[in-house]
């Protein structure tokens, strides 16, 4: 246990900063600090000593050098050693236990769509890295805080231990540091190479049983910091709560992530199967999500069994009573009504996911895909071309009742592998082919699987048409209406079909490939 006498504290982010000032003054901690710091500090009645004061040295280069310093840094350094504080002792340099520091908003001022190469650089912070670098190096004598969110533990730390702050918990801000400054390096890194250099840090939150096979190990990691920028703006199956169920395996969270992400799509009411990162069954209600899941199953049921289900609205009784009639893997959604819990207590092994507020908002970011030796990044694909705005390339447009389909088809279609195609009747998916390596295998193994009634239903490509024998076999499925990206070489060709088979198709302009 090391005692806290003397702290440096110098924070760009002052939130809690009063509070940490006063409880470091109720345990005697002589506190020293620079700039606006300090005056925020004395403002809050904590009495401080500045930097240059303490140094003997004054600020210099318009701030560049403040706490560079063999005061400041042999302060941190020193070992608890014999040895090291008689060398303190002979240099007039005092031990530092505890360094409170966050750096310049470097991120922050990069993110302005003006910023200037002299405002960037102004903003790397130098001081503020070296402290907390030799602060964490010296982990087994001096504390270290980068985040104003561990500022309660710290001060809980102090009170339980009478001012000390012990091994556990200084390793563990150690850890935190460096990785702070790495984030904080790679940021920079990546703006001055202009992203040719990009940094990714990654957390363990847990080991999984194994990967994709029982040979193989796994884990789940989350995503702290990415030079590219951090994906958001929708809910994240990383830190969602399970409720009940055996531990989540590398394949359910895979299927979930799918699941989620084309139920996000969707307006209402809505349900979405997964079988093998694959929608096998989707629709929307407007009397609510056990009708839609009963919908969206009845596309098939076969595949439906052993699947993932996301609903983006609570799970109620109803859609409970609907999910224990066969065997489901796992269950995501917002939130499940405690009658529903209860009901689905019974199914010891289904787990049921809440991910909280299923709002989607302007998602941004970069997506990341490893392969042998490196790893593939791409922005996210994000935008879905609604059918109303499409371009009507037919004789023919789609009657009010088949834009609607079509909608709802191409929102689906997006989330099936490629090469896809998905047959819709209103806003349920009436046959799904996914992943083959023709189109016109695609339209005959949706065809082959279908359950459900083809005639009249409306047809969804998520990329164009190279000939025209794929629209032939959807017109000889049925289909009355077809949405595709269009682009091909051959499109008058494949208009031509479309016009003598008296189908409406609209072009969207948008391909969705999903490899």
């Amino acid at each position: 246990m090391i005692r806290v006498r003397r702290a440096i504290v110098s924070v760009s982010d002052k939130r809690g900063l009063e509070e940490l000032g006063r409880g470091l003054a109720r345990h005697g901690v002589e506190v020293l600090s620079t700039g606006g710091t300090r005056k925020a500090l004395e403002a809050a009645g904590v009495p401080t000593v500045a930097v240059s004061d303490y140094t003997g040295a004054p600020e210099i280069l318009d701030g560049r050098v403040k706490t560079l310093h063999p005061k400041i840094h042999g302060g941190l350094l020193a070992r608890a050693t014999d040895a090291h504080r008689a060398e303190l002792a002979a240099h007039g340099i005092g031990e530092i236990d505890l360094v409170v520091v966050n750096l310049y908003p470097f991120e922050r001022t990069i993110a302005a769509p003006d910023v200037t190469l002299e405002a960037a650089v102004e903003n790397i912070d130098i001081g503020g890295p070296t402290m907390l670098r030799a602060a964490a190096k010296n982990f087994e004598r001096v504390t270290v805080v980068v985040d104003p969110d561990d500022y309660d533990r710290l001060l809980a730390e102090l009170d339980r231990n009478g001012g000390c702050v012990g091994p556990q918990l200084r390793r563990e801000l150690a850890t935190k540091a460096f990785a702070h400054t790495a984030g904080y390096d790679g940021a920079i890194a990546a703006f001055l190479s202009g992203g040719e250099l990009v940094s990714l840090q990654l957390r363990r939150e847990f080991e999984l049983r194994y990967g994709e096979n029982p040979h193989q190990q796994a884990a789940l990691y989350r995503e702290v910091k990415n030079s590219l920028g951090v994906t958001t703006g929708r809910p994240l199956l990383v830190g969602a709560q399970v409720l009940q169920g055996k531990a989540l395996s590398y394949n359910n969270l895979l299927d979930l992530d799918a699941a989620l992400a084309c139920c996000l799509e969707l307006t209402g009411p809505s349900a979405v199967i997964v079988k093998h990162t694959n929608p096998c069954g989707a629709a929307s209600d407007p009397r609510g999500v056990a009708a839609a899941y009963a919908r969206a199953r009845e596309c098939d049921p076969v595949s439906a069994f052993g699947g993932i289900v996301a609903v983006n609205r609570e799970v109620d009784a109803d859609l409970a009573s609907l999910l224990a009639e066969t065997f489901i893997e796992c269950v995501v959604a917002p939130s499940y009504a405690p009658a529903a819990r209860d009901s689905l207590a019974r199914k010891k092994n289904l787990r049921l996911v809440a991910v909280g507020d299923m709002k989607v908002d302007r998602p941004t970011g970069w997506t990341l895909r490893s392969i042998a030796g490196g790893v593939l990044a791409q922005t996210g694909d994000y935008v879905t071309a609604r059918a109303s705005e499409a371009r009507v390339v037919t004789r023919r447009a789609p009657t009010p009742d088949e834009f609607e389909a079509l909608d709802f088809a191409w929102r689906v279609c997006k989330h099936v592998k490629s090469n896809a195609i998905l047959f819709a009747s209103g806003t349920r998916t009436a046959a799904v082919g996914a992943g083959q390596m023709s189109r016109v295998d695609a339209v005959q193994l949706a065809r082959m699987k279908a359950q459900l009634p083809l005639a009249g239903t409306v047809a969804a490509s998520d990329a164009f048409f190279p000939f025209r024998d794929g629209l032939d076999a959807i017109a000889e499925a049925g289909a009355t209406a077809v949405i595709q990206p269009g682009g091909s070489i051959r499109d008058e060709e494949v208009i031509a079909a479309a016009d003598e088979h008296g189908i409406a198709m609209v072009f969207t302009g948008m391909r969705h490939f999903r490899h």
